[in-house]
């Protein structure tokens, strides 16, 4: 396979990731963060890191619109709910496995 194949796989594989995460309203992040180690938020600062690799101009609130097919606001007040003690407690044990993201926070 040459470079550009694999870019285009590895594009339409992100393009099928977001579309299935925004259709999938009901996984809550802190879920996400808790069983993956990355949510929503760290594929929007993957985009935010990727498009400033290539400079690219863009922002946080637009990086994480694409990543939410809204503004997150937006989804937020629409989708998210208030996280329980225990996905709060589980979020901290699974600290050491989160993803990073270079010069992201």
């Amino acid at each position: 396979m040459d470079e550009k194949n694999r870019i285009e796989l590895e594009a339409a594989a992100f393009r099928g990731l977001v579309q299935h995460l925004q259709k999938r309203t009901d996984v809550q992040n802190i879920d996400l963060m808790n069983l993956a180690g990355f949510c929503r938020n760290c594929l929007s600062k993957w985009y935010l890191a990727a498009a400033e690799s290539q400079d690219v101009e863009m922002d946080y609130d637009q990086a994480r619109e694409r990543v939410y097919g809204m503004p997150y606001g937006d989804w937020k007040s629409d989708y998210q709910t208030a996280a329980t003690d225990e996905q709060k407690t589980r979020y901290e044990e699974s600290k050491p496995l989160h993803a990073e993201i270079s010069g992201h926070t």
